[in-house]
């Protein structure tokens, strides 16, 4: 089970990332140029939304039925997808999250991303 102190944990401890409201959300953005969001927490703590492929979605969601699905939304149809913070784990999470990392940061920071 992920708490939003270990998601937010997790998504801080990933290259130039910070913390920022998104609305009534919080957001998690690589801090660079066109750095983007790359994860949010919704105020209910029930699950948190990434942002992959379609490709990546189609493959988590699949693979991991309890754990993502896509955003019921246009943004889901493009990616967004959430993650059930109660039937997750550090692994799972950290997986998703440098996935989505990696599609918001310029590709010269890539390098500085340890796995």
């Amino acid at each position: 089970m992920i708490t939003p102190a270990k998601l937010r944990a997790a998504a801080l401890a990933l290259p130039r990332a910070l913390e920022r409201p998104h609305f009534d959300w919080a957001s998690f953005r690589v801090d660079a140029p066109k750095g983007k969001i790359f994860c949010t927490l919704p105020p209910h703590h029930e699950f948190s939304n990434v942002f992959l492929t379609v490709e990546e979605q189609a493959l988590v969601c699949e693979s991991e039925p309890a754990i993502f699905f896509p955003v019921p939304n246009k943004w889901g149809e493009k990616g967004a997808t959430s993650i059930r913070l109660n039937a997750c784990d550090a692994v799972t999470l950290r997986s998703a999250l440098v996935m989505s990392w990696r599609h918001a940061a310029p590709l010269k920071l890539h390098a500085e991303l340890r796995l």
